[in-house]
């Protein structure tokens, strides 16, 4: 029998700040979200490795072709799948990682925005767009 110190316990919220890196439990939106990213994450890495594995494998599949070449391309598909797999997944979870993080920097301080402090949104690709400016600049009235 072992002495009640040595049992393990259920984890309280301050004993998981380190984990959840803003001092607390997570609410459910922030778990929801992170399970929503984590099914994109497989489903698209599941897609590029199978369209990879297509591109590679593909004429070995399709096409009849020295036996040797059939083996070198089906092996070569097989082994850069799983990888494209992988790098695919971890590297949505650590995009997602560094916004969730940032966001939840920027509404802890109060900011909102981009942080620059102009009141501009960013959006992809890091171009500021300003309430008011229309979308597509080539399509203004030349009259207004």
């Amino acid at each position: 029998m072992r002495p009640a110190g040595l049992l393990p316990h259920r984890a309280h919220a301050c004993e998981t700040a380190g984990m959840t890196g803003h001092g607390g439990r997570r609410t459910q939106a922030e778990r929801d979200a992170i399970t929503v990213e984590i099914g994109y994450a497989l489903f698209s890495a599941a897609f590029a490795a199978a369209v990879l594995f297509g591109a590679v494998a593909g004429p070995a599949l399709l096409f009849e072709l020295p036996d040797t070449l059939e083996k070198v391309l089906l092996r070569a598909g097989l082994a850069v799948a799983p990888v494209v797999f992988l790098v695919r997944v971890v590297s949505v979870l650590v995009r997602f990682r560094a916004q969730a993080t940032a966001a939840r920097t920027d509404a802890a301080s109060g900011r909102s925005g981009d942080g620059d402090g102009d009141g501009a949104i960013e959006r992809r690709g890091g171009r500021p767009r300003r309430p008011g400016q229309p979308s597509q600049p080539g399509l203004t009235n030349p009259d207004s």
